[in-house]
């Protein structure tokens, strides 16, 4: 199956719990940090929930 890489781009300070909570499920800790993931449909909710914070990276 697809990998796509995710990056922090935006900061999780003032955000709401449950998209500080997201960010954290996808593993990412630290602005600019890239994680790896398969491409499946719970992954793609995930980025789109926070998608003003995260970015895909190709």
């Amino acid at each position: 199956m697809a990998k796509i890489k995710v990056k922090l781009i935006r900061s999780k300070i003032g955000k709401t719990e449950k998209q500080i909570k997201t960010v954290e499920a996808l593993g990412l800790r630290k602005i600019g940090q890239v994680v790896e993931h398969e491409d499946n449909p719970q992954i793609r909710g995930m980025v789109n929930r926070v998608n003003h914070m995260v970015e895909i990276v190709e």
